[in-house]
Order: C-alpha cells, then structure tokens, then sequence
C-alpha cells in the first residue's frame, strides 16, 4: 500500500503543530521520521492514524483519497500505530487487552487470540504471561504487548512511534529483523524515532522535521551528523564532564532485600557519595526499579537495612525521605511522575508542599512562567501535562524538584528524548552533583549508564553484581554480566 502525505497543516491554538508537510512512502520500504521533541512527528501520525484530525491537506492511501473519523476506520483500511505511550487497560490482563480491536462480535475467539499472542511472543523474543495484569508490566513490557497486538489487527501500514524504547537489545534486533521481513513482504513500514542509529541501521529514506515543518529528506546512505544538522540546524558537541571531590556517604544498602511477586532480589550492598552517580544496568524489570522505589521510601524492603545521611530509614513514612532530600523520578511520566487533566501552574503548586490555605493564583502563575522559562518548556501555564511531547514532560518533572536535594533517583531519565534534549537532561543533572547531590539512575542504553556513571551496578535474573568502576569496565564484560555469565 503506497502512502502519501499532502500539505497536511494541525494547529492546536497558537501552536502550528504540521506546517504545510508532504511525504510519500513506497510500499515495501521502511520509512523513518526524525525530529526532536515536540517536532511534530507524533501528530503527524496521529493525523495518518485516526486519532486526531488535519485542518488540511490530503491523505491518499494507493492513490485513493481517505478521511478517517477514529482509529477504527484506520484501522479497517490497514492503518496502525504504535504509541510512545501504550495504549492499554492496566486493570485487566494481557490476553484481555490483547483482543481490543477485533471485531469477533459477542463471542469472542480467546483460544485463536491466545495462539496469537503467543506465536508473536515467540517471534520477538518477548516473555509476557497472557493472564497477568498490565498493572502489573513495566512500560517497555507495555510496549512490547502493543507491537504484537497492532500486528495481529492485519495493518498493512504500520506505524512505529519510538518502538525501541524501553526493549533489549536483542528484542531490538528481533523486531529490525521482523521489521524488514514484513517490509519485504511488500507492507509500509513509518519508523518514528529520535534514535540517530537506529534510522542509520534500519531506515532506507528518512524524513526529518523540526518546529512542525519538514528540513529535508536524505536517502541511505547517510550520517547521524547530516541527520543531527537537518534536527537542530547545527551540529551538537558533547561536554566533558567535570570532576567531582565526593563528600559524605548520602546512601547507604545493608543486605538489602528487594522484592515483588514476580521478583526477589537480595544482598545489595552499596555506598553512595555526595557527588557521585550509580548507574544500574540490566534487562527492564531486573530489580532496578523496586530498589530505587525502596530507596526513595515508595517501598519497604524485605529485608535489610537503608541508610539516608547517617539516619536508618527502615519503615519511615514517604514524608520522611521529602524531608532528607530524596526525590524519585519515574519512567511512567503521566502514569506516576504528572496529573494529566492539571496544568502546569497547578503541578507546580504541588510540588511546592505549601500548607497555607488559600491559593495565590497570580503569584503562582507567574512562578510557573519563571519555571518555564527556565526550563526551557515549550507549554504556557495554563498548558496541561498530557498535552506537551515526552521530551516538556521531562523537563516539567525536572523542573518540579526541589532546588536542594541530597539524592535523585531516576528511572530511564532519557528515555524517549531526542539528542538535544538528552543533553540537556544531564547538564541539569551533573549541575545538581556539582552542587553536592547523589545521582542513582536505571537505563536500558548502556551509552548512556557509561557514559555518566562513576560506577555501575549489573542487575540480572535475581542477582546483582558488585558495583563496577565505570571506566574500568568494559562494554563486553557488562553486557556478559547482564547476561548472567560471572554473576
């Protein structure tokens, strides 16, 4: 199904979100669509998916001009997407949120849906058990149930938006590899990603837009720095990082014992200094996550001890851990981290923890706008969270901590952000460890856990690895211990 995209304009009040665009994809090629945050890519496919409608321009699917009124539609005509947020329903389980979409009538066909999934399982290497609760999946195990779930609805355009996110390398080289199968096949492949190697290593045309209007196209072969200067208009030069004199001991684990009804991991042991940062490497869904919420008091430990700046904080309220400074960023930004349906005047009055009784609106109004500013939100005050790009959403989180904190816990800080934003990130962070902040994140992108951490803790099936001097490791010998071998 040959695809083309003409003079298609959205605007969302002031904001010209697709500014005169057109594109055209052939069937059987994969087609990236690049761009930073808040480029415009998610609304473009939105527009192409159903979800939401163009204020011009033509679609034309083989020629035929089409208008979709919901994903339904789309759907029927043999267009599906891939959010970067999954679309899905925690409460109710995979093979329950697996069959949303089908039209199989009253009686639906559970055993042929359950066939499906597990065949796609099997084909992408994934592990998910069809009776477990969605509410129960870390985002990338989300993610990966709505890849086999846009595949069994017959799509023969398949729209990916930020597919990679939140997957193992090796489930990425799966789907690249299914990926161009299908492509083969003669479907129409949309790979939407700010990953500048995975459109080198996947794409055979990328289209790059920018503040809503599209800077070019180029053809393979090309190089991330043609593709970062059609992003950003320049080149990006990385920062060496400054060094840091560590201070006082800020965490400390005792034989920590963590654990879920899926997962005990036990015997972490780990000192963290004023102005250092851990990084914890490993499959999504290794432990990482349920120790960061232990240390920032969301979870008690099963056993063990948690040290916070010489105080035992063992079964201390949330409240406490606010007070000693230690704030927690999730992955799930809108599920865990923001209120979707607030704006960004009202989180910012949250995140200030005031116990005055009324409100001053003005003031706080103009506290956001500074906050904005600073931060570089592309939003109003009065913008509400859902509605900004995951790379303002970041920013938004980033700028609701508080200015003196003694530990950040983060849970894949980056992820979903373009290049520049990923820069941009750090810099804020390293600004914090500077200043006498400890810094422990969880990533799936080991670039990224050598490249900031000053040592690196390797989670993997239950067990976790002494912490590794991040310069003394080797890229091989951490992907090793991520596998299991030396643990």
């Amino acid at each position: 199904m040959r695809l083309e995209l003409k003079h298609i304009h959205k605007h969302f009040g002031a904001v010209h979100a697709n500014d005169d665009i057109s594109i055209a994809v052939e069937s059987g090629t994969i087609h990236g669509l690049l761009g930073e945050n808040g480029a415009g890519k998610s609304t473009l496919m939105k527009i192409l998916s159903g979800f939401i409608h163009r204020d011009a321009g033509e679609i034309l699917l083989d020629g035929r001009a089409v208008a979709f009124k919901n994903p339904a539609e789309a759907i029927r005509a043999g267009v599906g997407m891939l959010h970067q947020d999954p679309l899905d329903f925690p409460p109710l389980t995979v093979l329950d949120n697996f069959l949303f979409g089908r039209e199989d009538g009253f009686m639906q066909n559970r055993a042929g849906a359950l066939a499906d999934l597990q065949r796609f399982s099997r084909q992408f290497g994934f592990d998910l058990d069809p009776d477990a609760l969605v509410s129960s999946l870390t985002v990338g195990e989300r993610q990966q149930l709505e890849i086999m779930r846009l595949l069994s609805l017959g799509a023969k355009i398949l729209i990916f938006d930020e597919p990679t996110t939140g997957i193992s390398l090796p489930q990425k080289i799966k789907l690249f590899e299914t990926l161009r199968l299908l492509a083969k096949q003669g479907m129409t492949i949309i790979f939407v990603t700010h990953k500048l190697q995975d459109a080198e290593d996947l794409c055979g045309k990328v289209t790059v837009l920018r503040l809503g209007k599209m800077t070019g196209q180029v053809t393979h072969p090309f190089t991330a720095d043609q593709l970062v200067r059609l992003m950003f208009g320049q080149s990006l030069e990385t920062r060496a990082r400054a060094s840091v004199a560590l201070g006082e001991p800020i965490l400390e684990l005792r034989d920590i014992c963590v654990a879920d009804y899926r997962l005990r991991v036990p015997e972490i042991n780990l000192q963290v200094r004023a102005g250092q940062v851990i990084g914890l490497a490993g499959i999504e869904g290794s432990g990482q996550r349920l120790l960061l919420r232990a240390c920032a008091g969301l979870d008690q430990p099963v056993a063990g001890d948690i040290w916070i700046s010489g105080a035992r904080m063992n079964r201390q309220p949330y409240r406490d851990f606010l007070e000693r400074g230690v704030a927690y960023l999730p992955a799930g930004r809108l599920e865990e981290g923001l209120v979707p349906g607030l704006n960004l005047t009202e989180h910012f009055i949250l995140a200030r923890r005031s116990r005055e009784f009324f409100i001053d609106w003005r003031a706080a109004q103009d506290a956001a706008q500074s906050r904005i500013g600073e931060y570089s939100i592309r939003g109003v005050p009065a913008s509400r969270v859902e509605a900004l790009s995951g790379g303002n959403q970041q920013r938004a989180l980033l700028a609701l901590l508080q200015p003196n904190l003694n530990l950040i816990l983060l849970e894949h800080p980056t992820r979903g952000l373009d290049i520049e934003s990923t820069m941009w990130v750090w810099s804020q962070l390293l600004a914090r460890r500077q200043r006498g902040a400890a810094i422990v994140f969880a990533s799936a992108d080991l670039d990224e856990i050598f490249e900031y951490s000053d040592r690196i803790l390797v989670f993997s099936g239950g067990r976790v690895a002494r912490a590794l001097n991040a310069q003394e490791t080797s890229v091989q010998q951490l992907g090793e211990l991520i596998g299991g071998k030396g643990l």
